[in-house]
């Protein structure tokens, strides 16, 4: 490979990069949504699309979610391969009917006639200053509609490799990308068009005394956590969730059985949320194997507040550190 095909890019050049390639080896591949094709979107994820790939390819939409979601619904069940993009993971309730009630029903309802190959595209979570309907955290609600799957990059290299899984995949995929982190996280990605598995956690890092489980920007939090850890002495094995539905409980369980502790940290609010899933999982498999109850860190039941206190809603690295010594008694 040369070192043309190898670049150093942040999570939403990767991104970019990942629908470049499928488009380019796929024909059936099309990208719709607001705002994306001749001003490359909100965050510049389609950047170039349009001018690689045409208009037929890269469309501008109305300014409206449920059309949005019916017309790559339809795309998908008569050959294409749809990328829909909505601005903010905020604004993807008006075309909640279409995705719950459709496309991840499609299977099932024509008994296989039919398939949904498309993936729905949404920037979510905190962390920019945005107003509240512009920083959801709201992945359970689609975790938990059977047919869907639920996917959330936490680098580049993760972005690059999961999309292009989510595009080949025959069934619907939310794709939820943390925005706060698009341009924070440069990687070293090979634009080879390989693959990351879906349903699987990554183990970012291995330690024997707490398993650290989290997905999204937290992710980042969370390594630098386990540093500050690590010169106390605690060795934390740091969990990359990736995709939230469907769960990888396999791993989780392994490592939970094998450090007998788990701090699970996540910026949606805390009822109801896929931690709640991760930690009854534990307690349903790994009761016997845990040395103290399970921890979630999270943000609150309330509405994500503005800008002067977001910092006070999202998870700090001093709050993971804190529910570490919690459990280990420090």
């Amino acid at each position: 490979m040369s070192n043309a095909d190898i670049r150093d890019v942040t999570l939403v050049e990767a991104v970019n990069m990942a629908m470049h390639w499928e488009m380019s080896h796929d024909k059936s591949v099309v990208v719709l949504g607001e705002d994306i094709a001749t001003n490359g979107g909100v965050f510049r994820a389609t950047v170039g699309l349009k001018d690689a790939f045409g208009f037929k390819r890269v469309m501008d939409t109305p300014l409206a979610e449920n059309l949005i979601a019916g017309t790559a619904i339809g795309m998908a069940t008569q050959g294409l391969k749809p990328i829909a993009e909505f601005q903010f993971m905020g604004f993807i309730y008006p075309a909640m009917e279409q995705i719950v009630c459709h496309a991840a029903r499609m299977r099932n309802r024509t008994r296989g006639r039919l398939h949904c190959p498309l993936v729905f595209r949404a920037p979510f979570g905190g962390g920019i200053h945005a107003p509240e309907h512009h920083s959801e955290s709201t992945e359970a609600l689609f975790a938990h509609t059977p047919g869907l799957r639920v996917v959330i990059p936490s680098s580049p290299q993760r972005a690059y490799g999961l999309l292009l899984a989510a595009i080949r995949d025959p069934d619907p995929v939310i794709f939820l990308e943390p925005k706060r982190i698009y341009r924070a996280v440069t990687q070293r990605v090979a634009n080879n068009g390989e693959a990351l598995p879906l349903d699987t956690c990554f183990t970012l890092r291995e330690g024997d005394d707490v398993t650290l489980i989290t997905w999204g920007a937290c992710v980042q939090e969370t390594l630098q956590a386990a540093d500050k850890l690590a010169e106390q002495g605690v060795g934390c094995e740091v969990i990359d969730v990736a995709s939230v539905s469907l769960l990888d409980r396999e791993t989780i369980l392994c490592s939970v059985t094998k450090t007998g502790r788990a701090v699970i940290i996540h910026e949606a609010c805390r009822n109801g949320g896929i931690g709640a899933e991760i930690s009854a999982s534990i307690a349903e498999a790994a009761f016997l194997d845990l040395q103290a109850p399970v921890v979630r860190v999270t943000g609150f039941d309330t509405v994500m507040p503005y800008y002067r206190n977001e910092q006070n809603y999202l998870p700090q690295v001093e709050d993971i550190v804190h529910a570490v010594e919690q459990i280990i008694g420090l």
